[in-house]
């Protein structure tokens, strides 16, 4: 949506296709009838930092975005019993009591650093584990980044680059942005803008197949009737995950091109949504897990963060996972994964009752790369092989951390290269 609202404004003829009924990929949002407001699938917020996004909203005229500082922490475990310590600022983590004096200022130190430093390729020469241990100290790493790593890449833990902490460390912060009425709303502002614009927009529209005929691209979709049809283009850019773009466009590119692109790994989403009318947590917005023997990445209490009575006064909650596609949980039924998650939400909160909600899943599928020394030598850019085919995918935003803000930019990125 952000190339077609920039490329259109240099006078292009644009055509946008989705597969989906629905713009906005992973950012999408549902509501239910008792809702005001419709819900992301997958959590999102802004940090006070994404000025590509907000640059966006206030360029297109949307100015619904609001922030505050909703309550974090991370969950530990002191002997047999589990305890929440916020984690948000330096006073925070020197409250931490797992950590002697001299680890901590040695900590801070490199933190520090992070947050005020420039991206270095130091960091792409060292594993994140390998070069924190070394710098922070073992005792910090196993602290703060251990079991958030494990949890979020699961096998490929000690693999991933250095740089992706640096790219966490330098944009957190405690202010958080949402959009008033959920991220469906500047979804579909930006749909109105485009189409008011005359971008042609066709939702519904499954690519099957892109070729090339000449200086032409012929893209074949099918919509979800079953009925098939076929356009020409002078330029694509796709934003496929990568092994769809290999499906669908493979036949246009060198082999030694493509086999690069094998060599990339990615874990799939698991989102449960719970509703209910009690809460998990009475008080933290997102707790992220440092305790190994729960698998959970983090839980994100939604309706401590955006007030309830936008969701029928019920609260809102998120457990996510990342995993391979031979994991269990990738391939378990709804009834599966309750009874999966469920004796990990007792143990944050044994009072939960479980069986009074109503759940939602969702699962994304390439929703990660691993940010390994593989990944850097064969990640995608923006321009291919093959004139006037361009990519712009969510595995372009490395070294941060996939999102809206960065999706944005990767938007205005590859339409100013186009003439």
């Amino acid at each position: 949506m952000t190339a077609a609202y920039y490329l259109v404004k240099k006078g292009h003829q644009v055509t946008l296709l989705e597969r989906e009924k629905v713009l906005g990929g992973l950012a999408v949002g549902f509501k239910e009838t008792h809702w005001q407001w419709p819900l992301e699938r997958a959590y999102h917020h802004l940090f006070d930092t994404d000025a590509h996004i907000l640059g966006l909203a206030k360029e297109s005229g949307f100015t619904n975005i609001f922030f505050r500082a909703p309550e974090t922490a991370s969950l530990y475990k002191i002997g047999n019993n589990y305890r929440t310590f916020p984690v948000d600022t330096p006073q925070d983590f020197f409250k931490l009591p797992f950590m002697t004096l001299i680890d901590k200022v040695r900590g801070a130190t490199v933190l520090a650093f992070l947050k005020f430093g420039p991206l270095l390729t130091l960091y792409e020469k060292y594993g994140a584990k390998v070069f924190f241990s070394n710098t922070m100290g073992k005792r910090v790493w196993d602290v703060l980044f251990e079991q958030p790593m494990r949890k979020k890449f699961g096998k490929y833990a000690e693999k991933i680059l250095a740089s992706f902490i640096w790219a966490r460390v330098k944009v957190r912060g405690k202010t958080l942005g949402y959009i008033k009425g959920g991220f469906q709303t500047f979804v579909e502002h930006l749909e109105k803008v485009n189409q008011k614009n005359g971008v042609v927009i066709k939702k519904g529209h499954e690519v099957q197949e892109v070729k090339k005929r000449g200086k032409l691209f012929i893209i074949s979709y099918q919509d979800q009737k079953g009925k098939s049809a076929e356009e020409n283009f002078d330029a694509v850019i796709s934003t496929l995950p990568i092994p769809i773009m290999n499906k669908v466009a493979g036949k246009l590119f060198p082999e030694a091109y493509l086999a690069k692109f094998r060599k990339l790994k990615y874990l799939h989403a698991v989102v449960l949504i719970i509703e209910n009318k009690q809460p998990l947590l009475e008080k933290t917005y997102w707790l992220s897990i440092c305790v190994p023997e729960m698998p959970l990445m983090f839980v994100g209490q939604h309706t401590n963060f955006i007030d309830k009575k936008y969701y029928g006064n019920n609260h809102l909650l998120y457990a996510a996972k990342y995993v391979d596609a031979d994991e269990a949980l990738w391939k378990m039924d709804e009834k599966e994964i309750v009874k999966y998650v469920t004796p990990q939400l007792h143990i944050i909160n044994p009072r939960f009752n479980m069986a009074k909600s109503k759940v939602y899943i969702f699962k994304a599928p390439y929703a990660q790369p691993v940010f390994d020394r593989d990944f850097l030598k064969n990640k995608p850019d923006f321009l291919t092989p093959v004139k006037n085919f361009y990519i712009a995918n969510l595995d372009m935003t490395y070294p941060n951390d996939r999102g809206t803000n960065y999706a944005v930019k990767l938007g205005k990125d590859v339409a100013n290269l186009i003439k």
